[in-house]
């Protein structure tokens, strides 16, 4: 686990690698609990049956936004913030699913900073997030992630 302390130590990371975070499993029980969650029940992440008869994958392939939604789940594995009193999602720039995430797979994150931008009260850190999938060159998320952080 990485250790930042405060919005100083952001700002030494700019433009840095910072952290790996820890495998996050997808299972069949994850995809259904967000399709029931975001009312998205597309075949191709809940049918199991018609997966393996139709899919290309062969299998129930994970939302590429329940995919997104885990990047809290992973910075908080990856990184311990010292002195930063509340961080929160502030948005994203860019997004983007370059490959499916099947069912059974382990995502990780990659996390850099792009750039530090001073707030009144705090800090804004641009991060550049690449998702991989366990045993796969390439990525199933890039994003461009922004976070608020205030001490």
């Amino acid at each position: 686990m990485r250790e930042i302390d405060g919005i100083a130590g952001f700002q030494l990371l700019s433009g840095q690698h910072v952290a790996v975070s820890e495998w996050i499993a997808i299972t069949q029980q994850r995809i259904d609990t967000f399709a029931d969650a975001t009312d998205d029940h597309q075949w191709i992440h809940v049918d199991v049956e018609r997966c393996a008869r139709e899919s290309p994958y062969g299998c129930t392939v994970a939302h590429g936004f329940l995919t997104l939604s885990l990047l809290p789940a992973m910075l908080q594995n990856a990184l311990h913030m010292a002195g930063i009193g509340m961080a929160i999602n502030y948005g994203l720039n860019k997004v983007r699913f370059p490959a499916p995430v099947p069912v059974g797979s382990r995502l990780r994150a990659r996390l850099d900073i792009l750039s530090v931008d001073e707030l009144p009260e705090g800090a804004q850190v641009n991060w550049a997030v690449t998702m991989e999938r366990e045993g796969d060159v390439k990525p199933v998320c890039v994003a461009e992630f922004l976070m608020r952080c205030y001490p």
